[in-house]
């Protein structure tokens, strides 16, 4: 191959990165603010909550401190400031590092999300990937055979997930694996004892499989659209003209064409993986951030319920920027518009 020849065939391949980055420096700019405003109508709303914030930071003692020591602590604590000042400063903080202090925990918000968020990612990182390895074993085998038992099965599974709230399947999953089978139920560890990476990853096997079950509906559905279709193309049937098998023609013709729309399927839907991912925290105890979403909420701890709402906000928005980005490089046939 001749060096013009080389240069032409790597010069589409940089035109289509370039982009994939214009499509990034786009969505960065409307991500940011969105997400400020988001925090934002976060403060707004916890300062119109019925809960009192300065009764949950003292706990017993709100009862025994007279009038005068509830206003100097809540002026103290800012408590006592409209909630566009105290965002404004959890703003500039943040902007600087400073996530603030969690007035729940008694601790930098950072260290509080930093102890919290790998259980978090962790739990979703590994059910996401469960889902995806189940929903191309059923979408690929409903696909092949539309119409059949096995097609109507797959489509029987993702419905009746579909249909079942996700917290329901987690107090079924402990009814029948926990209680009838010995599985945890619940927590990272057995009785207070540190995290072992065998009782991390027995612990892991309900909250996964539970995770897995309430995303596979939205997966198998489009993988399943998707591989029939590339099933009815002309390069399927012009492969199978020329003898290959089944195995070849899913593996080189059917699923790299499939699984380009479903990437940008799973990027699109981060929102509710990190949902489902809190949901099922809470109903097996996992020491993720779900529990300090919650208590922050009901206790009007504004810095570390902005910082958890800003990292959900951060990861939904770069997941589908960077899973459309990948999609505008991978496939010759989209463009950026």
């Amino acid at each position: 191959m001749s060096p013009r020849g080389s240069a032409g065939n790597l010069a589409p391949r940089r035109s289509r990165t370039g982009e994939a980055l214009s499509l990034l420096g786009r969505r960065a700019f409307v991500g940011v603010p969105a997400t400020a405003g988001i925090t934002a109508a976060v403060f707004w709303l916890a300062s119109l909550a019925p809960f009192n914030p300065l009764a949950m930071y003292m706990g017993s003692h709100y009862e025994h401190a007279t009038g005068a020591q509830r206003e100097t602590l809540a002026r103290e604590l800012g408590l006592n400031d409209a909630w566009y000042a105290i965002w404004g400063r959890w703003v500039g903080g943040a902007l600087h590092g400073d996530w603030g202090v969690s007035r729940l925990y008694g601790q930098p918000v950072a260290q509080v999300v930093s102890e919290r968020l790998p259980y978090t990612a962790l739990l979703a990182g590994l059910g996401l990937l469960v889902a995806i390895g189940l929903s191309v074993a059923l979408a690929v085998g409903a696909a092949r055979h539309p119409g059949s038992p096995i097609d109507a099965m797959a489509l029987g599974l993702v419905h009746i997930a579909q249909a079942v709230p996700p917290f329901v399947l987690g107090l079924v999953a402990i009814a029948v694996f926990a209680i009838g089978l010995g599985l945890p139920a619940g927590g990272a560890a057995a009785g207070g004892a540190d995290p072992t990476p065998s009782g991390l990853a027995l612990h892991l096997v309900l909250p996964v499989g539970v995770l897995a079950v309430t995303l596979l509906p939205w997966l198998v559905l489009n993988l399943r659209a998707s591989v029939l279709e590339a099933l009815q193309s002309d390069a399927v049937l012009a492969a199978r003209g020329r003898g290959l098998g089944e195995f070849t023609v899913l593996r080189t013709h059917v699923l790299p064409v499939a699984l380009l729309p479903f990437m940008t399927v799973v990027g699109s839907r981060l929102g509710e993986l990190v949902t489902g991912a809190l949901l099922i925290e809470a109903v097996f105890s996992w020491p993720g951030l779900a529990s300090a979403t919650v208590a922050s909420a009901t206790a009007g701890d504004f810095p570390l319920l902005a910082a958890v709402t800003a990292l959900t906000c951060t990861a939904v928005f770069a997941g589908s920027a960077l899973a459309d980005a990948c999609y505008l490089v991978l496939d010759p046939r989209v463009n950026d518009v």
